[in-house]
């Protein structure tokens, strides 16, 4: 029988922390807290999501746990130490906010690389709606330093 962590698919739980009653999100006035729990919505309080739902959200999660356990298994511990660590190193915006960035590495490291999805062809850099000056970004970068 295989163990938890060298799972396929992703398991049909929900979180608790999506669904809440009222009783949960009140507040002293026994009102919703908007700013702790977010917009309540009727339509999820009165259907529960869909089985694939919660799979089709955990599913690039629960692969990626598979492939770091199996590295652990074949290679050592090192193996997926070092690979969260090249990872969490390229993820690191390295440029100022206003060049155009693909961060190209992040999507080799993660095997993205061999697939195209919708941020590849739909994040152009000319049909962004926010633009700022390189020196307000440098101030505005200095300033979050200090």
């Amino acid at each position: 029988m295989a163990s938890n962590s060298l799972r396929i698919l992703p398991g049909n739980f929900t979180s608790q922390s999506e669904k809440h009653s009222l009783c949960d999100t009140a507040n002293s006035f026994k009102v919703h807290d908007t700013l702790r729990h977010g917009f309540k919505s009727v339509a999820s309080e009165v259907t529960a999501g869909h089985p694939l739902e919660a799979k089709l959200k955990n599913w690039d999660e629960t692969q990626t746990n598979l492939k770091l356990n199996m590295q652990r298994q074949l290679y050592g511990i090192h193996a997926p130490v070092r690979i969260l660590m090249e990872r969490d190193i390229v993820s690191r915006n390295q440029r100022l906010p206003v060049l155009p960035s693909s961060n190209i590495g992040l999507d080799i490291l993660t095997g993205k690389d061999e697939h195209i999805d919708f941020e590849d062809y739909l994040n152009d850099a000319a049909l962004s709606t926010e633009m700022m000056d390189v020196h307000t970004s440098m101030e505005y970068k200095l300033g979050m330093r200090l």
